[in-house]
């Protein structure tokens, strides 16, 4: 069955029911790992309920009514992850994708419509030319115009044009939030980086109210310096 998985392979990330029908919606190959993305199909009409079957699903994403970060989107296929915001202004409706403590991807809801979005530097390469280019977690790829940029680092880029309007160090006292792990979706401060030797991960302590929490470094994501500079949004 073209574009389709079976619902009981989907990935764990995906919070749909896997007993009922076989088929699923399959995610289109995209910006986003497949286990922190999920189809727009299914945010419109399972996560987001404002359609009933996959026909009503199609109807609305043909209307031109839903974005996906500040850019109309009509592929019922495409990946919606982590930090992207998800708009349907006519219902004045904006959200932001994250996940959830137990490890789902949900959506965040804004209290208005939101021009930015954060994504991280996951890698550094040099290309021709000597320039820099960085590569970030939703598959973005831009050239560094400055230096200073560093793997870990956040960047705050404009929506839906992805110019970067902040640099965000990963350094103790950021403002972070957690995407990952059984502390998944909390936020606080960054308060130290363990590197651990050889292959294993590094970990960093988050200072949250006046609970330490440790995690992989790969699930920390900075929000700000001395405040969030993006709208987290309230669980739903």
């Amino acid at each position: 069955m073209s574009g389709h998985q079976k619902r009981v392979a989907a990935p764990k990330t995906w919070s749909i029911t896997r007993k009922t029908n076989t088929w699923i919606v399959n995610t289109n190959p995209g910006p986003h790992n497949k286990s922190l993305s999920i189809p727009l199909a299914l945010v419109v009409r399972d996560m987001l309920k404002i359609a009933n079957t996959l026909g009503e699903t199609k109807k609305i994403l043909n209307s031109k009514n839903v974005l996906v970060d500040g850019r109309i989107r009509k592929n019922p296929k495409f990946p919606v992850g982590i930090f992207d915001v998800v708009a349907i202004p006519e219902n004045k409706q904006y959200y932001r994708m994250l996940l959830s403590p137990n490890e789902k991807l949900e959506l965040r809801s804004l209290e208005g419509p939101d021009g930015k979005k954060l994504c991280k530097i996951t890698n550094r390469t040099t290309i021709k030319g000597g320039k820099v280019q960085l590569n970030l977690h939703d598959g973005t790829n831009m050239l560094a115009t400055a230096e200073g940029y560093a793997p870990g680092d956040s960047l705050i880029l404009s929506l839906p044009d992805k110019n970067i309007v902040k640099h965000l160090k990963f350094e103790e006292g950021s403002k972070a939030i957690i995407v990952g792990g059984k502390h998944s979706g909390e936020t606080g401060s960054i308060v130290k980086k363990r590197v651990v030797r050889g292959s294993g991960l590094n970990v960093v302590t988050v200072k949250t109210g006046e609970q330490e929490l440790e995690t992989l470094e790969k699930n920390v994501y900075v929000i700000g310096k001395d405040k969030p500079e993006i709208m987290v949004g309230e669980r739903n």
